[in-house]
Order: structure tokens, then C-alpha cells, then sequence
């Protein structure tokens, strides 16, 4: 287990406990950059960080600047977690400037997700999807996909950003809970992405080559 996960496992208030009081601290008016929020959580919270920022992109409202940002800040902690080092983020992201008005109530109304995955979550269930340097290097691995898969410019397509979300708020619950079962659903939910970006890069081409036969024709 990373430190990461200790230190969040080893707390004693349950996930949503402590993402509600991480929510609760931002500020309700004015603006927040990045660098505040990793100031506060330190390196020991990018689990707890990942699931922050992932639940922006599990709401229907759009919040201008902030999937780009927040997509890649999540790419970084899955690359820290490959590495082994602490998470690492250019200047000009931790300066990134967040308008606080909009964020926190769509913070606030992302919550419902997390409610849906402790009530699904097991510590310890299935240990065959946690335990092991190779099965710990896969799921890292597969991390960083939902990552990519959320920076992938489909943003106006529904559900392009919702799919990758999920599987990497089931990622995050999975390692902080060494729940085997929800890392098994991050790895499905990675796979229905894969999919669908399929079928709408499939989608497109056949359009755009209807389009030309018309134009040509």
C-alpha cells in the first residue's frame, strides 16, 4: 500500500466525511488556485484529490477552463503513483486560477457519486485485483488510461467526459479501500470508454466520408 492510501485508510472518518470537510474549507466566493488545494492536502491526499477533482466532470454543468486543468492534474498523480515520487505540477498550473463561486456548489453536487461508491465499496474484497507488484503496476497503468480517456477532446459528446470519470472515482475508492471489486469496475468502466470512443470515432468517419461522397458527387 502507497502512503497515500495509508494515510487515507488509517483515517477514521469515512471517504465522504472527509471530501465533504475538504469542500467545506474552499472558499465560497472569489477565486482558489490549484497550488491551495495540493498546499492543504500535501502529497499523503492525491487519492482524496483525484476523487475532488474527478467529481467536477460527474454533473451536467460545464465549468469554462477547468476540464483541461483538472484533467491533467489527475494524468500527473497517476504518474507520480507509476514513479513511486511525489506528485509534481508545473508553475503554471498550480497557479491556475479556479473561480471558487462555481466550484463549490458543483463540488457539492458531484457528492452524490461518492455516496453511490461507499455504498457499493468493500475493504479487502477481492485481494487478487490489489495484491502484487505486477497487478499494483496494471492498475496504475490503467489509471493513467481514464486519465488520458478524460482529456480526450469529446468534451461536447455526452457522456465523453462521465465514463472516464467514473472509472477513475472507482480507481481512487479502490485503492484507499484495497477494494479489489471496484478496481475490477474501474477496469470495465476503462473499457466502455474505449468503446464508445469507438463507436464516435467510427460514427464520424462514416459521416464525413457520406459528406464527401454528397459534396463530391
Amino acid at each position: 500500500m502507497s502512503k497515500s492510501e495509508q494515510a487515507v485508510a488509517g483515517h477514521d472518518d469515512p471517504l465522504k466525511t472527509q471530501i465533504d470537510q475538504m469542500i467545506e474549507e474552499l472558499p465560497a466566493q472569489g477565486h482558489l488556485t490549484l497550488g491551495t488545494l495540493l498546499d492543504k492536502l500535501g502529497d499523503e491526499g492525491m487519492l482524496l484529490l483525484t476523487i475532488l477533482l474527478t467529481l467536477v466532470f460527474l454533473i451536467p454543468v460545464s465549468i469554462p477552463g477547468v476540464s483541461t486543468v483538472f484533467g491533467a492534474v489527475i494524468l500527473l498523480v497517476g504518474i507520480s503513483r507509476l514513479s513511486g515520487r511525489p506528485l509534481w505540477l508545473p508553475q503554471r498550473l498550480r497557479d491556475k486560477q479556479l473561480p471558487a463561486d462555481k466550484l463549490r456548489p458543483a463540488l457539492k453536487s458531484g457528492m452524490k457519486w461518492m455516496e453511490r461508491m461507499e455504498r457499493i465499496s468493500r475493504p479487502h474484497r477481492l485481494p487478487m485485483f490489489v495484491d502484487g507488484k505486477m497487478m499494483g503496476l496494471f492498475n496504475n497503468l490503467a489509471f493513467v488510461l481514464a486519465a488520458l480517456l478524460l482529456m480526450a477532446p469529446f468534451s461536447f459528446v455526452p457522456f465523453s467526459n462521465t465514463l472516464p470519470a467514473i472509472a477513475l472515482l472507482l480507481f481512487s475508492v479502490g485503492f484507499i479501500q484495497r477494494d479489489g471489486g471496484a478496481i475490477l469496475l474501474g477496469h470495465l468502466t476503462n473499457l466502455a470508454s474505449i468503446i464508445y470512443f469507438g463507436v464516435l470515432i467510427a460514427g464520424g468517419g462514416v459521416a464525413l466520408q457520406h459528406l464527401f461522397h454528397k459534396v463530391t458527387g
